[in-house]
């Protein structure tokens, strides 16, 4: 049986309107990323710091466990799952450095990523890179 392959998602499952949708937030975040960094304290306390913290590193254990299973079992899945832990454990890497308070901090932060987040990250997004064009050889 012949594989095909083709250039383009289909246009009949997919339409053209959440594109536009899409690419309009993307123009309006730029000025409002603008606004938020001239308008907003340089110092917030916020309640609940604690927990934020904790279920966003929960959710992240969930997706790395779930990278690591998809894997495992050579899943379809593991493209998603291992592209969106990457992407967390990046932003993990970048609110822990720049929420630090003190150089000892700091220092712990910028540690914990170039030893473990940021390598990390990059393993997921390579492994999800590498189970794409599996994906793609096989349909």
């Amino acid at each position: 049986m012949a594989s095909v392959r083709h250039s383009r998602l289909s246009g009949e499952r997919l339409p053209r309107t959440p594109a536009i949708i899409f690419g309009a937030v993307g123009l309006f975040l730029v000025p409002w990323a603008i606004w938020l960094a001239l308008r907003l304290p340089r110092r917030h306390i916020a309640e609940h710091y604690d927990i934020a913290w904790a279920g966003f590193d929960i959710g992240l254990a969930f997706l790395v466990a779930g990278t690591a299973i998809a894997l495992w079992k050579r899943s379809p899945t593991l493209p998603i799952i291992g592209s969106v832990a990457g992407t967390l454990l990046f932003a993990d890497a970048w609110f822990d450095i720049l929420t630090s308070d003190g150089s000892s901090e700091v220092g712990w932060a910028i540690g914990g990523a170039v030893v473990a987040e940021l390598p990390l990250g990059i393993l997921c997004f390579y492994v999800a890179w590498r189970a794409l064009i599996e994906l793609e050889r096989r349909y």
